[in-house]
């Protein structure tokens, strides 16, 4: 059923509004902070409006930018959508991201990612489960006891140390996919305070230079059974720096007896951890989808050994200008995708396009969910191209 709203950008005057409907829909204080009724740098909200004027709906994009195999994308993450009850079921939520998403085409987005409360009706337009971020649970006791590496110096982090654990991350995450860039108007607004981001934040440094960190709260259940140390970055850049690290955390085994962190596979911190004592904590799966194929495909960064061509169709219903036939031809780290002339004999969903670019599927694995169409002279294995790079990752939760 077509809706009869209109969408448009929110403004401050609608802030009251749209804080009553989040909080209604996801069970939190309705009343905004006397914050949320400023503008905000880096991020776009939409409002559906009703014929009678009211709100019935929101959604807001966040000026993201995700890391692709050393290249910054520009995304337009998604957060904070929201359908009034009685205007459930009748397309509301279709029209506010088929405007969300043409609005940040517009200002130069090139794929979008958000946290589903439901994935089906994010399936129906468009993004697809690319992911899931981790959550865990681990006993302090159960962390491997290092000593203290005299190379290395251990410190609290002031405020002043911000922009060199922003680097450190960098140097992290660059060479990945998927994970934040934490750049841009949006983080530099939140970022513009003389406090540190949480309880804590202890460096570990050699010869002056940082190598590893990690940012913790403490909590305020105590020192007793139920005590937990969480945990949101925890990262290094080399073995010692890692070590040193989980050296640091097991120090608290006496007063917290459970340490909570989100994991970075493979790297240099997890290599550390006794990963067959992890507790699942949390598990939430994130979507993607592409807001403009040749932009997505431009702009990320490809291994410098993936060399070919393939020609495919790729249906995208809200987003149509993403629909057509297309060529991509990848070669010496960097992708093209333009028309194709012919009839491609491979045809792809945008969801299908979603798992292959964030490396979470194969060709024939796509053939067998539907997502993935091929006549009988067509091998479908082709598009594995899209998918080189391995799979993607997300460590912030938006």
């Amino acid at each position: 059923m077509h809706p009869t709203v209109a969408v448009r950008e929110l403004t401050p005057d609608d802030i009251p509004a749209a804080a009553a409907l989040g909080g209604y829909a996801f069970g939190y204080d309705p009343e905004p902070s006397p914050d949320a009724t400023r503008a905000t740098p880096g991020r776009t909200s939409y409002g559906a409006f009703d014929a009678d004027g009211r709100l019935c709906g929101k959604a807001v994009d966040l000026h993201h930018e995700q890391w692709w195999s050393g290249r910054a994308v520009s995304a337009a993450d998604v957060a904070g959508v929201a359908v009034a009850p009685e205007a459930r079921g009748r397309g509301v939520a279709r029209a506010l991201l088929t405007a969300l998403l043409r609005g940040a085409r517009e200002r130069g987005a090139a794929v979008s990612a958000l946290f589903p409360t439901v994935s089906g009706p994010y399936r129906a337009y468009g993004w697809e489960v690319a992911g899931t971020l981790r959550t865990v649970d681990l006993a302090t006791a159960d962390l491997p006891r290092h000593r203290p590496a005299p190379h290395l110096t251990v410190r609290a982090a002031v405020a002043e140390d911000m922009p060199a654990v922003a680097d450190l991350y960098e140097r992290v995450a660059r060479h990945r996919r998927g994970l934040l860039t934490r750049r841009g108007e949006l983080f530099d607004h939140f970022g513009a305070t003389t406090a540190l981001p949480s309880d804590g934040v202890t460096l570990v440094e050699h010869d002056g230079e940082l190598v590893g960190y990690v940012s913790w709260d403490r909590g305020r259940r105590g020192y007793g059974p139920d005590s937990v140390l969480t945990v949101y970055d925890v990262l290094a850049t080399t073995p010692d720096a890692a070590r040193e690290l989980v050296g640091v955390l097991a120090s608290w085994r006496s007063v917290a007896p459970t340490l909570r962190l989100r994991l970075l596979d493979g790297d240099a911190v997890t290599a550390q951890l006794p990963l067959e004592a992890v507790r699942e904590h949390r598990q939430q799966p994130w979507m993607h989808r592409p807001v403009d194929v040749t932009r997505a495909v431009r702009e990320r960064g490809w291994p410098p050994y993936a060399r070919g061509s393939v020609e495919f169709t790729l249906d995208d219903d809200l987003a149509d200008w993403n629909t057509g036939a297309w060529r991509l031809e990848v070669a010496d780290g960097a992708a093209e995708l333009r028309p194709a002339t012919g009839e491609p004999g491979l045809h792809l969903s945008v969801r299908g396009f979603a798992q292959l670019y964030a490396g979470a599927t194969t060709a024939e694995s796509l053939v067998q969910a539907g997502q993935l169409r091929h006549r009988a002279d067509a091998d479908p294995r082709a598009l594995d191209l899209l998918a080189v790079g391995g799979p993607a990752d997300v460590l912030d939760y938006f």
